[in-house]
């Protein structure tokens, strides 16, 4: 049975975070709330503990970990030599929402990296996730803490709907603050690649990685070769629903929206629908479930509310869910990103 300990998400008590931190040394699985999504930590120099974290999630091995670190010391243990230009993008971005790609340390297990020489590491900023990482004196080893290709946790109620009593202790410090996942950059390559679009803007990264280029992969949930960093199979987030991204923009995308909500209801399906606050009024005469994720002028609200109204909607019954385009600019990147793979590349036009 799952421990649920509730912590203030500023100013955790010490007592539940060191209760924690010893089940980490211990071999056991904590999941903690970071500024982005909730993980499934374990100790990333324990390959045991790590193995667990695939068995809980259902996760293929293929598919890699991040390391969260709580310190700029703490990356020699986790990277073998970091590049100037890793070092130049963690004082700039780090802590924050940002992942990056080097050469793996010796004391990380290749399970973690999926078998690659390569480790994806992080630097949170949530206090939660600090003070964890820090009392068990180790770095982590923690994906989001969902069943795989589910959508992410933001709350730790999602967590425990998905796996309660798969893992010793949940530390509930409330919902998370992003929504989505970091940003995964890879700083071997040359030039340097953005592989998954999340909590920082493509811009402010582009600023300080003046080369950096975007990388669209979709890759599939059977490949055996391992992926460099995650988040990038084509089917992620995914409700147990299908789900469409309906494109168009402005009229022609509510448009859209409304010919493809009455073409499934003439199939006698239950729509569901996410929308801007702006547009739900535009549909509210379709017969259909419509779920607002917030001001489509905030897209730091629309990617905070995502995968909890997606998550909302598909306990609903729906089936299928439809959700318009937003706009590309600030997060509207990594939304994108997310929508397209919980949609496992269903798009209607």
């Amino acid at each position: 049975m799952t421990e649920i300990l509730r912590v203030d998400p500023k100013h955790p008590e010490a007592e539940a975070v060191g209760h924690a931190a010893l089940c980490i040394c211990d071999g056991g699985l904590v999941a903690f709330p970071t500024e982005t999504v909730y993980g499934l930590g374990a100790n990333a120099f324990d390959a045991k503990a790590v193995d667990r974290i695939f068995v809980a999630k259902q996760r293929p091995s293929t598919d890699p970990i991040i390391v969260h670190i709580a310190s700029f010391e703490q990356m020699a243990d986790v990277v073998s030599e970091p590049s100037d230009l890793a070092k130049t993008v963690a004082r700039e971005f780090w802590p924050g929402p940002l992942t990056i790609i080097q050469r793996r340390g010796k004391r990380i297990p290749a399970n973690v990296s999926a078998g690659l020489a390569t480790v994806a590491v992080r630097f949170p900023r949530h206090p939660v996730a600090l003070a964890l990482i820090r009392a068990a004196g180790v770095p982590i080893a923690a994906p989001s803490a969902n069943l795989f290709a589910r959508p992410s946790a933001t709350t730790a109620q999602h967590v425990l709907e998905d796996l309660g009593g798969r893992f010793e202790i949940v530390l509930d410090g409330g919902p998370t603050e992003i929504g989505l996942e970091s940003s995964v950059v890879d700083l071997i390559s040359d030039p340097p690649l953005l592989l998954r679009p999340g909590g920082i803007p493509f811009d402010a990264l582009k600023a300080v990685i003046p080369n950096l280029k975007v990388v669209e992969r979709y890759h599939n949930v059977q490949s055996a070769e391992g992926q460099t960093a995650p988040g990038q199979l084509l089917r992620h987030y995914s409700p147990r629903c299908e789900m469409y991204l309906v494109m168009g923009k402005g009229e022609a995308g509510i448009g859209c929206l409304r010919r493809a909500a009455a073409g499934f209801q003439q199939m006698g399906r239950r729509v569901g629908i996410l929308v801007a606050d702006e547009d739900a009024s535009r549909l509210e005469d379709l017969d259909a479930t419509i779920v607002r994720l917030g001001s489509r002028s905030d897209l730091d609200q629309i990617g905070a509310n995502l995968f909890i109204r997606l998550r909302e909607l598909d306990n609903l019954g729906v089936n299928p869910i439809l959700i318009g385009e937003f706009e590309l600019n600030g997060i509207g990147l990594a939304i994108r990103d997310r929508i397209v793979r919980a949609s496992e590349g269903r798009i209607i036009e």
